[in-house]
């Protein structure tokens, strides 16, 4: 399962004969832009955008621009699609990097590379599938959340100054992203640099860490405030859940302690 049979790339390119594979074709544009057709379909794809084409389905590649690209042959990946999908890549090109580091493992030795090649081909189809389980969102939403992500370590990131240099209405952005998030952007920022305290305090091999290192490190600029936020949404303070996942770890499956979801 997630076998990766042939890596190749196109360089400049303007059309793709009609052809079909025993194994499903993952083509991810890095390049220009053009048209894949099917049978009874089209699907018009720019660069960033990856296109997957399920097994013995016949299509043709054409570009009035041209395109570049890089494509991986697949085989028995896990997704449940039976027609031709188009997926778009997030801003963090996770998806083109993986597949960069697929085709250049395939051609320096495949022979060689197995190992690599098999983990890279689960990282590919498991970043497609969170793709595709993602709710389309709004381009404006997209670009605020992963602002917050990329900036939320940081305990001088304003989010209210960021917000405002975005060329829409200040109240338009925050209802904008609560309608389609569940949560407002303060809101989001804030869970985020929880969670990521929360796995923090999970993984610490035993060791008893310092609360307000992790606070800082998570974009809290108050050990306190971060303690009783904490306390609010897992039920416990943060010292507790430490223990209480270090405890965890030796209690058999089934009987884990449950946390709090929500506050």
């Amino acid at each position: 399962m997630n076998e990766i049979i042939y890596a190749g790339k196109h360089l400049i390119t303007f059309s793709v004969s009609r052809h079909a594979h025993n194994s499903w074709e993952f083509i991810y544009c890095t390049g220009g832009s053009g048209r894949i057709s099917f049978d009874d379909s089209n699907i018009v794809y720019k660069s960033g955008d990856v296109v997957l084409i399920p097994p013995l389905v016949y299509h043709q590649n054409e570009s009035d621009t041209g395109f570049t690209n890089i494509h991986l042959n697949v085989r028995d990946p896990a997704l449940n699609l039976r027609r031709p999908t188009m997926i778009h890549d997030d801003g963090n090109h996770f998806i083109l990097d993986a597949f960069t580091a697929a085709f250049y493992y395939f051609g320096s030795n495949p022979g060689k590379q197995t190992l690599l090649l098999s983990a890279y081909a689960n990282l590919i189809v498991s970043l497609i599938s969170n793709c595709l389980s993602m709710p389309v969102r709004n381009p404006i939403v997209e670009e605020i959340a992963k602002n917050i992500i990329l900036s939320y370590p940081d305990e001088n990131f304003e989010l209210d100054q960021y917000l405002r240099t975005l060329p829409f209405n200040y109240d338009y952005l925050r209802k904008l992203f609560k309608s389609e998030a569940g949560v407002t952007p303060h809101q989001f920022l804030s869970d985020t640099r929880l969670q990521a305290a929360a796995e923090r305090l999970s993984f610490t091999e035993g060791r008893q860490v310092n609360i307000s290192e992790i606070a800082h490190l998570c974009g809290f600029r108050e050990p306190l405030y971060f303690s009783k936020i904490f306390r609010k949404k897992y039920g416990m303070s943060p010292s507790q859940y430490q223990r209480s996942q270090r405890e965890n770890a030796s209690v058999p499956d089934g009987e884990s302690l449950k946390i709090r979801p929500d506050a």
